[in-house]
């Protein structure tokens, strides 16, 4: 069984390649140069030279703020890519797994999302990931889109590297504590990938629809920040005060959802798939880099 993954170069596309697949599944994880998703003949030779039983898009143009003015580049990774994969797997009679994030919704309201809550995107990003949605569940009936939010690793740049970073060259920090959401392993959100995959490779009645895959809990940016300095203390990292600051303080080009927190009940009750607290998933990301936690 072979499965093909898109984006093999970012953080979940990494962890993608870095599970234990089941014997028999062969991955490829071609990198930019050598497929660019948003050419349709390119997409097109790439499912015909093998035949692949699942793809798994991770590729998203990511770069939230600048997607405010490169329009055109965050709409043609977000929307085009997604709508090319979408026609083209569908052809093929192939499941596509599509990743998508919490952007789409406006970030109104107190609990947490469910997958058939309305969108309403507040930025380039959002409003491009959203047309990605649209574009899979119109192009592929054999689809599962994937929300996430919050994704943290030991690789690329994400939000626990940067306050690792912040913590050791700085005496004290400020991070917004009016936004909060469920941060997410992407480990824990790649092995929900490959299982989803594995399932609608090998089962024509694997449910189909839009599911939301966040690691169990909720917090803010600022308490997250805190628990990654602590957790960092504990295996001899520097500890520093952390403030927490209005959003208003912290002005960005692109708005921010004050409301990500998203309900992973529907993966679920689908696949029976139930993440873990978003804390020992920290607690992993930080044995990774910084160490085992030091014994006193």
């Amino acid at each position: 069984m072979d499965i093909l993954i898109l984006g093999g170069a970012g953080q979940v596309g990494t962890e993608l390649q870095a599970l234990s697949w089941p014997e028999g599944v062969r991955v490829h994880a071609p990198d930019r140069q050598s497929l660019d998703i948003t050419d349709e003949a390119a997409v097109a030779a790439a499912l015909d030279a093998c035949t692949y039983a699942a793809v798994i898009n991770t590729a998203a143009y990511t770069a939230v703020d600048k997607a405010e003015s490169e329009v055109a580049a965050a709409w043609r990774l977000n929307a085009l890519a997604p709508a090319i994969l979408a026609a083209e797997t569908k052809r093929r009679a192939i499941p596509l797994v599509h990743v998508s994030t919490d952007y789409v919704f406006d970030g109104s309201g107190e609990g947490f999302y469910a997958p058939d809550a309305p969108v309403n995107p507040q930025s380039v990003y959002g409003a491009s990931k959203a047309a990605g949605e649209m574009a899979v569940r119109s192009g592929n009936p054999r689809h599962a889109i994937v929300r996430t939010a919050w994704v943290v690793s030991p690789h690329r740049g994400n939000f626990v590297k940067t306050m690792l970073r912040l913590s050791g060259e700085r005496d004290r920090l400020t991070v917004v504590e009016d936004q909060h959401g469920c941060p997410t392993s992407a480990a824990d959100l790649a092995g929900a990938l490959a299982a989803i995959a594995l399932r609608l490779a090998g089962d024509e009645a694997a449910p189909t629809g839009t599911f939301h895959c966040v690691n169990d809990g909720a917090t803010t940016w600022c308490d997250f920040a805190r628990a990654i300095v602590a957790g960092s203390a504990r295996r001899g990292g520097r500890s520093v005060p952390i403030e927490g600051i209005p959003s208003s303080a912290y002005p960005t080009p692109a708005r921010r959802p004050v409301n990500s927190r998203l309900s992973s009940q529907s993966l679920t009750d689908a696949y029976g798939l139930a993440p873990r607290s978003w804390e020992p998933a920290l607690d992993d990301i930080l044995d990774r880099l910084v160490g085992p936690v030091r014994s006193h």
